[in-house]
């Protein structure tokens, strides 16, 4: 008899520690802190360059505003931010709104970007004042005014 008396209250003791270790493991998975989810930053674009040559990295390598009648004439778009598409639009017009060119690119950048827009005429630019404006998704993002002598 003396046996039954203390087997009982054991049962009873490891019951309750078993208990209590699993709801422990339990709170502690609960508990777990999740990695806080960085921030994407939306697209923008950030400037607009103009020259008569880029580099490799698509960037404006001689900056100007004032080109002679047979350089190709480059529009570099600096962006920034993240998006599944975006689509890019260079529209160059002549003196009085006279459209010379326009060109579309989609991109779906993801970070720090330059795109690359130019307009070239083998048998040279009249003289005159020029302009180009860059939209993004349809909206005017940047425009620069330039001049071929």
């Amino acid at each position: 008899m003396t046996i039954q008396l203390y087997t009982r209250p054991l049962a009873a003791l490891l019951a309750l520690a078993l208990a209590f270790t699993a709801c422990k493991g339990k709170e502690a998975e609960v508990a777990a802190p999740t990695p806080p989810v960085a921030a994407v930053a939306p697209f923008r674009v950030t400037a607009v360059a103009l020259g008569n040559a880029i580099d490799a990295g698509k960037n404006v390598s001689a900056p100007t505003e004032v080109f002679a009648a047979g350089d190709t004439v480059y529009a570099v778009v600096a962006s920034d931010g993240s998006s599944p598409s975006v689509t890019l639009a260079a529209k160059w017009t002549y003196e009085d709104g006279q459209l010379v060119n326009e060109t579309v690119q989609t991109i779906a950048p993801t970070g720090p970007a330059a795109t690359e827009f130019h307009i070239e005429k083998p048998d040279g630019w009249p003289a005159g004042k020029y302009k180009v404006e860059i939209t993004a998704n349809g909206a005017l993002a940047g425009s620069k005014e330039f001049e071929v002598r």
